[in-house]
């Protein structure tokens, strides 16, 4: 990716050369989750123009970022080994970021993608390996997301499985995953909406997810 030389030599200058320029890192943010196709990656990304988004995977291709492979009769763009050793830069980015979110603002939507990586971040194996296996089912905007968790393990996939918690969320999710929102107040507010299962399993959910405030 040479559109940005900073003339400089040493690794931090680098890897701003190699992913920052707007909006690469948040293609690296979901291709961590996992390899797309490239409708997926402009769905998850609705502000981001194409001839950018065509740029930006070129970029990062030829910077050995990503590859484009066949999968079943299409193609999908998926981080290379390289690419895979970001996601410890992406999550304490995430953790750092998340300590100077506000209160979201009405525009702002948040991803299926993008909630996969905070659940990541916020995850506390050590609390989830004390507590029964449980199965969470976070709706946003209609899409379910998945989120299995069993001892110290994590597993987040696109998906409506069964689920021994259910619920509908937005941004606001932040204010429960910070613990700036208890979660019944969470519930009370609107910020989590129970569709199926006891709402009391929500404290479990904080309890097991838990990001800096």
């Amino acid at each position: 990716m040479a559109a940005r030389d900073y003339g400089q030599y040493d690794g931090v200058t680098r890897a701003l050369e190699l992913v920052g320029e707007r909006w690469a890192l948040l293609l690296v943010r979901d291709l961590l989750v996992g390899p797309r196709r490239y409708g997926d990656l402009a769905a998850g990304l609705p502000r981001i123009p194409s001839n950018i988004l065509a740029a930006r995977l070129k970029d990062l291709q030829a910077a050995g970022i990503l590859r484009r492979v066949p999968h079943s009769r299409v193609i999908v763009y998926e981080l290379t080994a390289y690419g895979r050793e970001l996601e410890p830069v992406v999550l304490g980015l995430s953790a750092w970021g998340t300590k100077a979110l506000g209160d979201p603002r009405e525009e702002q939507v948040l991803t299926p993608d993008a909630l996969t990586i905070w659940l990541r971040t916020a995850f506390r194996p050590e609390v989830a390996a004390a507590l029964p296996a449980t199965a969470y089912a976070a709706h946003l905007g209609g899409e379910p997301l998945l989120i299995r968790v069993e001892g110290p393990a994590l597993d987040v996939t696109r998906d409506a499985g069964e689920a021994d918690l259910a619920f509908a969320t937005g941004p606001g999710i932040h204010l429960l995953l910070s613990g700036r929102l208890a979660p019944q107040d969470a519930i009370g507010r609107g910020v989590v909406e129970v569709l199926r299962g006891r709402g009391t399993l929500l404290e479990r959910f904080a309890r097991t997810f838990v990001l800096a405030a």
